[in-house]
């Protein structure tokens, strides 16, 4: 005889709970762990030829292996979409609780024009953008910080998220004032913090993003494991 579980105003039966999510969860640890052990790889290799302070991520795409950072964002992106909708399959249901996974996956949009558009390097060594590169930095970071804003409400109605609303929210508040002093102070030249552009978004990523977007996925994991007990 079958039996019926209701967790958090999800009715399921044992077994039938949606295994998919777990692979979206690992998605989403996977996904930002991959990307940083790429980026920081390419530094090293790179050495003294590439300056992590004052060049961002991207710059990493100029140079006859920019091919591999452009392969780094194209599978972060897919994983964030993947992650993105187990998140949204995952969180109880919630009015207008589409919007912070779907800007989540507006995000992740932007790690694709960061790979079809990459940045270049001039015969005097100097990294460029080609035109429209700009785009993915705006999309990206922009988008996970009001994601990450806007899933805390959400994250609050859901038992099995709730202690993590209150991080949520402080992450993106905390990216989104990243993304306006990288807007308007560090990425365009002649700004006062554009020597050390690099190393303000790689702190917005590792720092504040990236943990918020793992936080998350292991606790889909964890709501996923106790729905199939």
């Amino acid at each position: 005889m079958s039996t019926t579980k209701i967790i958090t105003g999800i009715t399921t039966t044992p077994g039938t709970a949606p295994r998919w999510t777990r692979w979206a969860a690992w998605a989403g640890i996977a996904g930002p762990l991959l990307f940083t052990a790429g980026f920081l790889a390419q530094q090293v290799y790179r050495g003294d030829d590439f300056d992590a302070i004052a060049q961002p991520v991207s710059a990493l795409e100029a140079g006859s292996d920019g091919w591999i950072q452009q392969a780094n964002f194209v599978v972060l992106g897919v994983l964030l979409l993947v992650f993105s909708v187990g998140l949204h399959r995952g969180l109880d249901r919630a009015r207008y609780g589409a919007i912070g996974p779907a800007l989540l996956a507006w995000a992740a949009t932007g790690l694709f024009v960061a790979a079809a558009i990459p940045l270049r390097g001039d015969s005097a060594g100097q990294v460029y953008d080609p035109g429209g590169h700009f785009v993915s930095g705006i999309t990206f970071f922009l988008g996970t910080a009001l994601a990450q804003l806007v899933l805390s409400r959400r994250l609050a109605k859901d038992p099995h998220f709730r202690s993590l609303a209150g991080y949520a929210a402080i992450c993106g508040a905390v990216a989104l004032v990243g993304f306006v002093v990288m807007a308007r102070f560090a990425m365009p030249d002649d700004t006062p913090l554009h020597a050390v552009a690099g190393l303000i978004q790689r702190a917005v990523l590792v720092v504040v993003t990236f943990p918020c977007l793992i936080a998350l996925a292991l606790r889909l994991r964890s709501k996923n494991r106790d729905l199939l007990r």
